[in-house]
């Protein structure tokens, strides 16, 4: 039987059952669409990223002895659409029967159910074999229950998979230490550079500029230093692993104007486009660990570990538990329209302006930039969640739709109602100075609430918690926030609110 095996550009594992043996028979197929460049504007690395992994992964496969056909995005015969691709080669390899991995974003798995019931030939879907759980494993875990806790979660799959267990024992006596991974960082211990590979990307580049696909962010075209093979990206984790694991937990939740990356591995471009899978990163970096304890605490490798084990499959599980609704939801009904600046990184905001234009110039910021400034920004001026959505999507190379929407719609902006998280992730410009550098030479004063220069986060935030106090007055997490508001006195309220809807009305001024 002729069979034509789909490869999407999120599914580069070459550790798949499928490459275990070739096939005469067995056809595969790999393409660069416009379909997937177009549906959001895309950072420039993001897609020099995946069309450079994806080229590297067919060339992998070739070599292995698989049949394979690829589609350029400046191919004349490249019919840039899902169904007209497979159509395509379908009819011109005369294939009797259609096979593909089960798709990671919502949209992408209806489209592909779609083509399937219209085909004339036999179709079958198979699991991706990354992940360590199922697309249901999380609904099926919290049946009955009303919070979602992401911790209950990860301690369930710390004891499945036996990892960081003493038996029936955590590793330490403690699940989770990250009160440990808060610490400030002020410079007192050396940041390794990061690890780069030096690619040239110009030729890729001009394929993109000549196909006049509307991109955004910067690129350097000698030096791109995204991993986008699967031997690459084993190197990533082994630099990880050397260089960086031993204060990873310490600063993991901290940020600095001169530190870019801090100690995180930038890992998760390699793992969602599946040139490595969780289970092998974690097994390499728990190896490490157990061989270097002397030098590494409990609290570097287990935060690591959370973020990967816990988090990422818990953001997994809630994205096929609440889609597609999920996407549409904004309870807090905010309908403001990003800034300018979103896409330029000029504003007086020096922790906006460090995050964005690190967003732009490396299509990467950390959880704690995207949650606290980036993210909490935008929820305090109340910016709608679809717009937030589209720009996260768009702007970060890890970014697909299944990890980024819970983590941006659910736990960033609130829109979800609590699905994800128990409270709003707002805060003033106190908790910015507390975690970095970035208020001392900012033009705004970070202890000041609406003078001239006051903090624009410190007005804001006050004024979020006037505007939603109906909405949270039930929420016992809020209830601390909402008693210090009503001790703010109505004429120092009135000021707050007269500054924050100037600040509102006028963002690409601040």
């Amino acid at each position: 039987m002729r069979k034509l095996r789909l490869i999407l550009g999120d599914q580069l594992n070459s550790e798949h059952s499928w490459f275990q043996k070739t096939d005469e028979n067995t056809l595969y197929v790999l393409a660069e669409m416009r379909q997937e460049t177009d549906y959001v504007k895309h950072h420039i690395q993001k897609v020099v990223a995946f069309f450079l992994s994806m080229r590297n992964f067919y060339t992998h496969i070739k070599s292995k002895g698989h049949k394979s056909i690829y589609f350029e995005i400046s191919d004349i015969e490249n019919p840039q659409n899902l169904e007209k691709i497979i159509s395509k080669c379908i009819e011109k390899y005369r294939i009797q029967k259609f096979e593909y991995q089960l798709p990671d974003e919502f949209r992408l798995d209806e489209e592909l159910k779609k083509i399937c019931s219209n085909l004339t030939i036999p179709s079958e879907a198979f699991d991706t074999e990354h992940f360590f759980t199922n697309r249901t494993e999380l609904s099926e875990f919290f049946e009955g229950k009303k919070l979602l806790l992401m911790e209950n979660f990860y301690r369930y799959m710390r004891k499945k998979h036996h990892i960081l267990m003493d038996g029936s024992t955590p590793l330490g006596n403690q699940w989770n230490f990250d009160a440990s991974n808060r610490k400030k960082y002020k410079g007192e211990v050396a940041v390794p550079s990061e690890k780069k590979f030096q690619k040239e990307v110009s030729e890729i580049v001009q394929q993109i500029r000549e196909a006049e696909i509307s991109t955004i962010g910067n690129i350097e075209l000698n030096s791109f230093s995204w991993p986008t093979s699967r031997e690459q990206s084993l190197e990533v984790v082994d630099y990880f692993c050397k260089n960086l694991l031993k204060h990873f937990g310490d600063y993991e939740d901290a940020m600095h104007t001169d530190e870019k990356f801090l100690f995180h591995s930038r890992l998760s471009f390699a793992m969602n486009s599946k040139m490595i899978s969780p289970k092998e990163v974690i097994e390499i970096v728990i190896s490490y660990y157990h061989k270097n304890e002397s030098n590494i605490t409990i609290s570097q490798i287990e935060g690591f570990v959370r973020q990967i084990l816990g988090w990422r499959e818990y953001i997994r599980g809630i994205y096929w538990k609440e889609m597609p609704n999920y996407a549409r939801m904004n309870v807090l009904n905010n309908t403001n329209k990003l800034p300018d600046f979103f896409w330029t990184g000029k504003t007086k905001m020096n922790c906006m302006s460090h995050a964005i234009n690190q967003s732009l110039d490396d299509a990467y910021a950390h959880h704690i930039q995207r949650l606290m400034v980036i993210g909490n920004f935008t929820l305090l001026t109340q910016i709608h969640p679809d717009q937030v959505d589209a720009w996260y999507l768009g702007v970060y190379i890890d970014a697909i739709e299944w990890v980024e929407l819970p983590n941006t719609r659910g736990m960033s902006q609130y829109a979800d109602g609590g699905i994800i998280a128990t409270k709003p992730y707002v805060s003033s410009g106190s908790y910015i100075n507390k975690m970095s550098n970035n208020c001392a030479k900012c033009y705004y004063n970070v202890k000041d609430k609406f003078g001239e220069k006051a903090c624009p986060f410190n007005t804001l935030y006050w004024n979020f918690l006037d505007e939603k106090k109906e909405y949270f007055k039930g929420n016992q997490r809020m209830g601390m926030m909402l008693n210090m508001l009503n001790k703010i006195s109505p004429e120092e309220l009135y000021k707050i609110k007269i500054k924050a809807n100037e600040i509102i009305e006028n963002m690409d001024s601040y």
